[in-house]
């Protein structure tokens, strides 16, 4: 099992930046990528970012360039930096951890950002 906790969401004004966190633990050796999807109300779970336990990284198309994703190994943290937040960045954040690629196995509680005047 892979237990994951988010931190970092909240209210910020659309220009803004966020970072997100997550911290993972438990069965972390058993973890091939970690990442992050979001979901808006109303919409389909999002895929914005994962990044490998090699630090390979993938990004949603539309969010290349102001989103990224960075991984601490040594403290089984992956993070989102976001910048130049827009309202349609408004979502609840989740943070996933993948035993095989691309298919996500554990989920964080999720954390939800607000980009509001």
């Amino acid at each position: 099992q892979v237990q994951l906790v988010e931190s970092g969401g909240g209210l910020v004004q659309p220009g803004g930046s966020l970072r997100l966190s997550c911290a993972a633990s438990g069965s972390i050796l058993s973890i091939y990528a970690m990442g992050w999807y979001r979901q808006a109300p109303g919409k389909q779970r999002e895929l914005v970012a994962t990044i490998t336990n090699s630090g390979r990284t993938y990004y949603a198309d539309s969010l290349k360039g102001r989103f990224t994703i960075s991984r601490d190994n040594a403290k089984n943290m992956v993070a989102l930096q976001m910048n130049s937040l827009k309202p349609e960045d408004t979502a609840v954040y989740y943070c996933d951890a993948e035993l095989l690629p691309g298919i996500p196995a554990y989920w964080g509680q999720g954390t939800q950002v607000t980009v509001s005047s």
